[in-house]
C-alpha cells in the first residue's frame, strides 16, 4: 500500500517541478498557436497544476496504456478549455510544446556538456 504522506509530498514536488519546467513552455506554445489574447501565463499554470493532479489520480486508478490515453485526453481538454481552442489546435499546442522542450533540453545539455569538458562553467 502507498504511504499517503509520501504520495502527497511526491505530488507537491511534481507540481512544483512541472510549474517551473512545463508552464513556460506550454505558455510559449499557446501564444504561438492560440494567440497572446487567449494564452495567458496564468492559464498555463492552471493547466499544469490541474493536469498534474488529475493525471496522478487517474494513473493511480488505472495502469498502462489506458491511463496514458486518459491522461493525454485530460491534458488536451485542459489546453482546449483554458486556451479556448479546438481539439486539433490543442493537440498542435501540445506537440509544439514538446518540440520547444526538446530544443531547450538539447541546448542545456550542450551547455552543461561543454562546461564539464571545459573544466567548469564560466559565466
Amino acid at each position: 500500500m502507498i504511504n499517503l504522506d509520501s504520495a502527497i509530498i511526491n505530488l507537491i514536488i511534481q507540481i512544483i517541478v512541472n510549474i517551473i519546467i512545463l508552464a513556460p513552455v506550454l505558455w510559449i506554445s499557446g501564444r504561438l498557436l492560440a494567440g497572446s489574447n487567449k494564452a495567458k501565463f496564468t492559464d498555463a499554470l492552471w493547466i499544469v497544476v490541474l493536469g498534474t493532479i488529475i493525471g496522478a489520480f487517474f494513473q493511480y486508478l488505472f495502469s498502462g496504456i489506458i491511463a496514458s490515453i486518459i491522461v493525454l485526453l485530460i491534458w488536451l481538454a485542459l489546453v482546449k478549455h483554458f486556451f479556448d481552442t479546438g481539439w486539433l489546435k490543442a493537440l498542435a499546442i501540445a506537440i509544439v510544446a514538446i518540440v520547444i522542450w526538446i530544443v531547450i533540453a538539447v541546448i542545456i545539455g550542450i551547455i552543461l556538456g561543454l562546461a564539464i569538458i571545459g573544466g567548469g562553467l564560466y559565466i
